[in-house]
């Protein structure tokens, strides 16, 4: 494909993924035309964003011969969604550590629902085992419940591969580097140079990616990402510690304090995994427009952020945008509730 020296690869994603024109909506909004990179295509029920990366963690844990996988995320993971699947259709026992949302404005909501739902559902269903903790107890003792799995699994004769939220590491920013190319042939198709690539970052790995790919590539384009939760400052901290990582793993000839890392955290509204009105909103009215699903953790949020910003004409010039479609229809199920759909 190219002169990089990629470290091993599984080939579990259905690549390359379209891109598609938003034209109703570009011609609405009166700015740049939006195209959606459809990274929910990825496959059917691993759908996403978390495959691409998982590809480059999954392969170096086979080749570390680790038999277990132990990763976290919240209740609704699509990452770990994900990895409980492939884990299922590598053979790979799968362990999860799972923060408990708990209630939205006190009031219970389906995140913790007693039937499992959405991710969570199909977490057991791919075999997962769960263990799930309070977000405090998570959020204070995640090393710890990670050294606990991986000794109880070594106890019992396994090899356990540790992952961290999202895959978002050294290894996993591979996943959007890989994703350069693929972007290059499909703005050639369509004959298109876009300026700006916009995605949801909530566990930053996408965004190394996509930001050290542009860089290794030389790729002439600005790569924004609108967080879903925390902030600008832990952002630009997280994303360059995962291309510092990246970089001082696999020897990458870049300097990592030049690449820039860009962060719009004006939309994360409530907190994660919790969205506002406006978000639902358009969710709604884009899948009536365009026939396109959103999610309110992450894509949702970060659409609703682009479409204020050609509103605010930030875009103001630039012919062509591209939103990075990284999935979450699973976790838009569990909140169904909350997206209360119009009856005329």
């Amino acid at each position: 494909m190219d002169s990089i020296a990629y470290p091993p690869r599984l080939s579990l994603a259905r690549l390359s993924t379209p891109l598609q024109p938003l034209d109703r909506l570009s011609e609405q909004l009166g700015g740049p035309r939006i195209w959606v990179k459809r990274d929910d295509l990825t496959d059917c029920a691993v759908s996403g964003n978390k495959i691409r990366k998982l590809e480059f963690s999954l392969a170096r844990a086979l080749e570390q011969g680790c038999d277990t996988l132990i990763t976290c995320g919240g209740l609704q993971s699509n990452h770990c969604r994900a990895t409980a699947l492939l884990g299922a259709q590598l053979g790979l026992k799968v362990h999860l550590i799972l923060r408990n949302e708990g209630t939205v404005d006190g009031v219970a909501n389906n995140l913790d629902a007693a039937i499992p739902e959405g991710n969570l559902f199909l977490d057991y269903l791919a075999g997962a085992n769960v263990s799930r903790y309070d977000k405090k107890e998570f959020q204070r003792n995640l090393p710890a419940l990670f050294e606990h799995w991986t000794q109880y699994y070594q106890a019992q004769g396994n090899k356990a591969y540790s992952i961290p939220t999202g895959a978002s590491d050294g290894t996993g920013v591979w996943g959007y580097v890989h994703c350069i190319p693929e972007l290059t042939t499909d703005f050639e198709a369509a004959g298109i140079k876009p300026q700006t690539i916009i995605h949801a970052t909530g566990s930053g790995g996408t965004q190394a990616g996509l930001s050290a790919g542009v860089a290794l590539y030389n790729f002439d384009a600005t790569v924004l990402g609108i967080a879903v939760c925390d902030n600008a400052d832990y952002f630009q901290n997280k994303v360059r510690a995962d291309i510092i990582a990246w970089q001082s793993l696999y020897s990458i000839p870049l300097d990592p304090q030049a690449i820039p890392v860009h962060v719009d955290d004006r939309f994360v509204g409530p907190g994660y995994a919790q969205a506002d009105e406006a978000v639902f909103t358009v969710i709604r009215e884009l899948a009536a427009l365009e026939g396109l699903i959103l999610d309110p953790v992450y894509t949702g949020k970060a659409f609703h952020g682009m479409i204020e910003k050609i509103r605010q004409g930030e875009f103001a010039g630039q012919s062509d945008i591209v939103f990075v479609h990284t999935g979450g229809i699973f976790g838009l199920l569990a909140q169904r509730d909350f997206l209360k759909p119009q009856v005329s």
